[in-house]
């Protein structure tokens, strides 16, 4: 099994940082796994459905712990990187501004 691709979608809540959906092998989509900041650090939830009963019983998940940790190792990086990204973005534009209202000035 090979996650092929990991889109990331920030969301800025206290606990929940982003929705994710992954492809498995370019043929298997799974949707709404989520980058929660719990006790620990980060880490990944499945996606998962609340029961009659008011508790949540996944929907998908992996069998064993190295699965597990290579998808979690894999979504992080992705998550890490989109975050990296949109911060240098935002930067960026931070500076187009300023650059844009200095150059109005000198004028």
């Amino acid at each position: 099994m090979d996650i092929t691709e990991v889109k990331v979608f920030p969301v800025d809540e206290e606990k929940l940082k982003a929705y994710i959906t992954i492809v498995i092998d370019h043929c298997f989509v799974v949707r709404d796994l989520k980058i929660i900041s719990g006790a620990a650090g980060l880490f990944v939830a499945m996606p998962s459905k609340r029961r009659k009963d008011g508790t949540f019983k996944d929907l998908a998940h992996p069998l064993n712990q190295s699965t597990r940790a290579t998808m979690e190792e894999k979504i992080l990086k992705a998550y890490l990187a989109e975050i990296k990204n949109t911060e240098n973005r935002t930067s960026r534009s931070a500076e187009e501004a300023e650059n844009a209202d200095t150059t109005k000035e000198t004028r």
